[in-house]
């Protein structure tokens, strides 16, 4: 099969330009040649970007404590630090789904950690991904979207830097109104070209998007609104936790000059995301306004805070602070191998609450109750 651009390049010159939330979505989903959906795993020190999971397993395992602590306020009990990886993976009664799960490096030991035995399941578009989740969870619990899940259940739903990349369309701000960008075809490359905006992606703009000054691009996150309610259909009590890279539309309005659209290829910020769709991946910074309106209106309660907070909250600087005074006895008397992996645990551990970093993430909790 000839390469994912060339393909697009022959169905904009027989068809004409498309939305851009189509070309990402040909670029990230294609089934033959998509960013997440080769047979390569990205979110690995061998590959593109890491997430928090990767950067240390305190992060589900901190993350098992919100499960437990959600669980417990629907009354599912809990049957203390005896329960077995394999009961918590595969009992009945409370939910516990991740969407976009990658390898399971957040699933893993989030499960190791839990004290409410659950149903786990994981929603995974990449093949790889799901070859390698096949080795956590129960057979048939690895589904492609969420419409493979059940219909209806309590318990709760993961989405840790998930929302960044469903696709998006680009408004720009022109005068008191909006236009578009689609994607055409220049000579033998692909190309930005401007439309008239559709009512729907300039409803979005001017309530999500504003201010913003002439020229401004806004990315219109329609799909994670989407995805939200999706999400929120299939729950009867529970959580949706989100957690990803953006904010408020208020604190957003800085970067509205170029955007927040971009690509990222082995770890570093790559080129233009109309130059080599499909190897690299296309990011913007979610617009958390946008959900929390978006929850609200379908009956939601919201709670929204920055990682670093949402995770000491959860215990996690009491943790560092237990492996400080563990390093500190090896080191006066103890394996120095064993002190050398306890300063990395510890360390890494740091690095989810950088203020500059991951710990600047946000964290938005949609709550549904019965």
């Amino acid at each position: 099969m000839r390469p994912l651009k060339e393909r697009l390049i022959e169905q904009i010159r027989s068809h004409g330009p498309i939305p851009f939330e189509q070309f990402m979505a040909a670029a990230l989903y294609d089934p033959e040649d998509g960013f997440f959906t080769s047979k390569m795993l990205r979110s690995v020190q061998s590959g593109d970007f890491l997430t928090s999971p990767e950067v240390s397993p305190l992060f589900g395992g901190t993350l098992a404590r919100f499960v437990d602590l959600e669980l417990s306020r629907l009354s599912f009990p809990s049957v203390g630090e005896g329960a077995s990886a394999a009961g918590r993976a595969g009992s009945e009664g409370a939910f516990l789904v991740e969407v976009g799960a990658g390898s399971g490096s957040l699933l893993k030991p989030l499960l190791t950690t839990l004290e409410t035995p659950v149903d786990a399941w994981a929603v995974e578009a990449s093949p790889s991904a799901r070859e390698a989740l096949g080795g956590i969870l129960p057979a048939g619990h690895v589904v492609t979207d969420l419409d493979d899940l059940p219909e209806r259940f309590s318990g709760v739903i993961i989405a840790n830097e998930l929302l960044d990349n469903l696709p998006v369309a680009l408004a720009v701000r022109a005068g008191d109104g909006w236009t578009e960008r689609w994607v055409g075809v220049q000579d033998e490359g692909l190309v930005l070209v401007p439309v008239e905006v559709r009512p729907e992606v300039g409803e979005w703009a001017e309530r999500f998007g504003l201010p913003a000054p002439d020229g401004g691009l806004v990315e219109v996150q329609l799909a994670a609104g989407e995805w939200l309610e999706a999400a929120l259909k299939r729950v009867e009590a529970g959580a949706i936790l989100v957690i990803d890279y953006g904010d408020t539309a208020e604190n957003l309005e800085k970067r509205r000059v170029e955007g927040t659209l971009r690509t990222y290829r082995a770890h570093h910020l790559g080129p233009h995301p109309l130059d080599e769709p499909g190897e690299t991946d296309i990011t913007v910074d979610v617009n958390f306004t946008a959900l929390i309106d978006q929850a609200a209106g379908l009956g939601a309660s919201v709670e929204y805070r920055r990682q670093d907070d949402f995770l000491a909250q959860l215990g996690l600087r009491e943790r560092m602070s237990e492996l400080r005074y563990q390093e500190l006895d090896l080191a006066r008397d103890g394996d120095p191998i064993e002190r050398l992996k306890v300063r990395s645990l510890r360390t890494e551990a740091e690095t989810l609450l950088h203020p500059r970093g991951l710990g600047d993430f946000r964290v938005l909790v949609v709550r549904v109750d019965r």
